[in-house]
């Protein structure tokens, strides 16, 4: 018989995630039944998707969880993927590049960008269509036309290019999939920007929810501390989500115009607006000295929101000049030497027609009825007026064309609003893709460890290190930034010659506050892990005193930093204890103040105390007590 435990985790893990589903489905078909429209969603699917499903984006999602499970081991610790070797370190490190935009950094990340996927995707795909509708393209008239190519060969393709393109041209190592997804959501904005906003704002919200609900039907939270750790904007990849929304623009006004389209620009530029605050895209940050971090939010909101202007402008303005007509007047002007063909031409046409036309009806004229009237009661005498005076204001015209014309003096006064934000839009794409160059061109120069207790995998060197220079960030230091970029790192440091890789894995703020961290590192088709442990006392009122050890997994742990020594803040019959850190072991130091004498002693155990210097020392718990005279006092705690 069951125990009422695994009765309430089958209800909860089988049970009830079923009747949620269904709750679900059943929903949304009474909905559809009540709900009437001209033409219903599978017909609306079906016209621009072959039988009304996105391929393409399925595809898509299948390789990005293909790559998670099989590359990055995932199936083996779906919530522990090996990560280093999958980031954009340098275009020397082609893997990285390679696979660095289908990598995730962990579920939550894999989830969050899939969810998205999920809602952006299809629209984008949709947008585009598998039944091509340019004038005069059949289906079947070629294999570009295809629907089954388009569905299943041309939009995968495209959306590798697009991940090749954020990783090569994204700032720093970065890893994930967003940004594809933002260059998706810029395609569906410019084409559906009320139904992707939707989206976006409102059903990937449900769908992770009920992901999350799926997965964890009763969450236990319990409030703790956490160690420090930079805001959560400091580690978006705010330049490479910009970078592929520029490259979705780009392809999304091509396509528009190539179709002769123009969406509403009000809601264009509501759903942009919308956007760009709610997906972080204003977030522009830089690092400061030790845990500094600048956010730049008033210029971040005013950035987007001219940006919003210009790509408003850029795929729903006219062809207008840019320069008004009372100003294009008062600019330079110079004269034509040549008639204006594109008129005479037409006017010489027009001239010769009407001379054989009057030509024509007076023979007949005079061959049918001389000089009687016609048929219908008029005088037919007319018509050679009627000849004479259409030349003669032919004439006039070709004149007046033949008559040297003024042309601006240059034709930036005639470009249009359109063609101008266009071109400014493509010129924040280039910027946004050069300033990574430089810093992907990236070159490690020394893997060698500076401790002799760094753990060596294949390639890969890993070490604990205090105050070492942050071989990733550039020593050029400008203006008001001067002391704006940090060039020494402290933690656990992962380097690799090979794949030009240099990372501070886990800072040592983080290690000082969990005590023990693993890391990954490994390859397609391998993983291992390495261990990294710190233990410490803390003396009253002063730093503390601790070691670091580190060993590969089934090897033995191996010292690879101790800190200086550091003082209690407290004295006790005239004597100051001084807790240290010697060959693995922690001493304590009693001096005299009186004559300067030291003595040393271990630190106890809780079993048995130590004597040194005429004090006792106890340890009770986590606390080490000192003891003289009666008098006993808590000198240091365990870390």
């Amino acid at each position: 018989m069951l125990s009422p435990e695994a009765v309430q985790s089958f209800v909860l893990t089988v049970v009830l995630p079923i009747v949620t589903v269904a709750a679900l489905l059943a929903s949304a078909a009474v909905v559809s039944r009540l709900h009437r429209s001209g033409r219903r969603w599978g017909d609306v699917a079906r016209s621009r998707l072959v039988m009304g499903v996105p391929w393409g984006s399925l595809i898509v999602i299948g390789l990005v969880w293909c790559v998670y499970l099989f590359v990055q081991d995932g199936v083996t610790a779906f919530s522990d993927p090996v990560t280093i070797p999958y980031r954009a370190y340098s275009y020397f490190y082609p893997l990285g590049m390679l696979t660095a935009s289908f990598s995730h950094a962990g579920p939550n990340h894999l989830i969050g960008n899939l969810s998205a996927t999920v809602i952006v995707a299809p629209i984008a795909e949709y947008a585009w269509g598998h039944y091509p509708d340019e004038r005069g393209a059949g289906s079947f008239a070629s294999w570009r036309t295809n629907p089954w190519v388009r569905a299943v060969l041309l939009f995968p393709l495209v959306v590798v290019a697009i991940t090749l393109l954020t990783s090569l041209f994204a700032l720093g190592p970065v890893i994930g999939f967003s940004g594809v997804v933002f260059a998706f959501a810029a395609f569906a904005l410019v084409h559906y920007p009320i139904a992707t906003i939707v989206g976006v704002l409102g059903v990937q919200g449900v769908l992770l929810t009920i992901y999350r609900a799926l997965q964890n039907p009763i969450g236990v939270y319990v409030a703790e501390s956490r160690p420090p750790s930079a805001p959560s904007w400091a580690g978006i990849a705010i330049q490479g989500h910009a970078l592929g929304f520029f490259i979705g623009l780009v392809l999304g006004i091509a396509l528009l115009r190539r179709r002769g389209r123009r969406p509403d620009a009000l809601r264009l530029w509501i759903a942009i607006l919308a956007f760009g605050f709610a997906q972080g895209l204003w977030q522009i940050y830089w690092f400061g000295g030790g845990n500094v971090f600048y956010l730049f939010q008033g210029p971040g909101v005013l950035i987007v929101t001219v940006l919003a202007l210009v790509v408003t402008v850029a795929i729903t303005a006219s062809e207008r000049p840019v320069v008004p007509e009372q100003v294009r007047r008062l600019l330079p002007r110079v004269r034509r030497t040549q008639p204006d063909s594109s008129v005479s031409r037409p006017l010489e046409l027009a001239r010769n027609s009407g001379d054989r036309s009057g030509s024509d009806t007076g023979d007949r004229i005079g061959a049918d009825t001389g000089d009687r009237p016609g048929a219908d009661g008029r005088d037919r005498s007319g018509s050679d007026a009627d000849s004479t005076a259409l030349t003669a204001t032919l004439e006039r015209i070709s004149e007046i064309a033949a008559k040297p014309r003024s042309r601006d003096s240059g034709r930036l006064s005639t470009v249009g609003q359109r063609q101008t934000a266009l071109a400014l839009v493509l010129v924040i794409l280039a910027a946004l893709a050069g300033m990574a160059v430089p810093v992907n061109f990236f070159v490690l120069e020394d893997a060698t460890a500076s401790s002799d207790a760094a753990v060596e995998i294949e390639d890969y060197t890993v070490q604990y290190a205090e105050g070492v220079e942050n071989e990733l960030v550039s020593p050029v230091q400008v203006g008001p930034l001067a002391d704006a970029v940090s060039l020494e790192s402290s933690g656990v440091i992962v380097a690799s010659e090979q794949r030009q890789l240099w990372s501070e894995v886990i800072p040592a703020r983080q290690l000082e506050f969990s005590g023990e961290e693993s890391i990954t590192v490994g390859g397609p088709g391998w993983r291992e892990t390495v261990h990294v442990e710190r233990t410490g006392w803390e003396p009253v009122g002063n730093d503390s005193v601790y070691q670091v050890e580190i060993w590969a997994e089934g090897d033995d742990p191996q010292l690879a930093h101790e800190s200086n020594s550091s003082r209690a803040d407290v004295r006790i019959d005239d004597r100051n204890v001084t807790i240290s850190s010697v060959d693995g072991e922690f001493t304590l130091e009693v001096e005299s103040t009186e004559t300067g004498d030291v003595e040393t002693t271990t630190m106890p155990d809780s079993a048995e105390p130590t004597t040194a210097g005429g004090l006792t020392f106890e340890r009770e718990d986590d606390t080490v007590y000192a003891a003289s005279n009666g008098t006993r006092i808590a000198i240091a705690s365990e870390e």
